[in-house]
């Protein structure tokens, strides 16, 4: 009798820390299902991918910034049969500059982006996997979730909800067998920092690991029922700093690592 693959939904698979995730959970067996905006990209992962790991690899190129992206996604699952035992919430962006010069439009569509698709992911695949009672999901927060963050408002204050919700459904779903975590990343290697023009900040100038090895680490983590993952001993005790030191000073040390004034 034929095993059933094991399958792994990402968001925000074509690069950066949703393609090295894809990476890492194919090499653990994982069947994936990619995806993303940019089609070309989820194909070429996927042949990528089905070449070093042999397992099934499914593409679906949508734009969860579109309200109606997540119920098309799932109704696409269901056209293919699959049956998700992970859920990867991994897509999102950030931009960087004053809250009341940034483009309205694009800060909306980060919180549709960043909010919206991921809750309504959650929403819709949680239930089925508490009723199998296997399975969960691994959202990607950031560090910039444990304080305000001025010159990237929004985004800070969108990640502050992915650390929150990660961390009450956790609670929720642990005594049905089911696993949430909040993978949450410092400066990290890939695109998201030049869409976010952070290249140039100081946050970045202090060095960023390696997309490979914040993948890695949280999908360790997530195997190991962790509701927060934490990547690196320095992020680690930034966001202990964040709990201990007054807010007042924290969100003034997040400003200047942004490069505001």
């Amino acid at each position: 009798m034929t095993k059933e693959p094991r399958w792994t939904v990402i968001t925000g698979a074509s690069s950066g820390i949703g393609a090295e995730l894809a990476r890492a959970f194919a090499a653990r067996g994982s069947a994936l299902v990619l995806a993303a905006r940019r089609h070309e990209r989820l194909e070429a992962l996927s042949r990528e991918i089905q070449a070093a790991h042999g397992v099934p690899v499914e593409v679906m190129a949508l734009d969860l910034e579109d309200r109606a992206a997540p119920q098309d996604l799932c109704e696409m699952l269901r056209e293919r049969g699959i049956v998700p035992h992970t859920l990867v919430n991994n897509a999102g962006f950030g931009l960087r500059g004053r809250f009341a010069t940034l483009p309205h439009e694009r800060q909306i569509a980060m919180i549709d982006l960043n909010v919206t698709a991921l809750t309504a992911l959650c929403r819709l695949m949680l239930p089925g996997m508490i009723e199998r009672g296997r399975g969960g999901i691994l959202n990607v927060a950031s560090t910039a979730a444990f304080q305000a963050g001025p010159y990237m408002a929004v985004y800070y204050a969108t990640k502050a909800f992915v650390l929150s919700l990660s961390e009450a459904l956790h609670e929720e779903a642990k005594p049905h067998g089911v696993t949430v975590t909040a993978l949450c990343p410092g400066p990290t290697e890939s695109e998201f920092s030049a869409t976010a023009d952070l290249e140039n900040s100081k946050l970045f100038k202090g060095g960023a690991m390696p997309a490979a090895d914040v993948a890695r680490l949280g999908v360790d983590g997530y195997e190991r029922g962790r509701a927060i993952v934490i990547t690196g001993r320095t992020n680690l005790l930034g966001t202990i700093g964040a709990k201990v030191f007054p807010r007042s000073m924290t969100r003034r040390i997040a400003g200047l690592l942004q490069g505001g004034g």
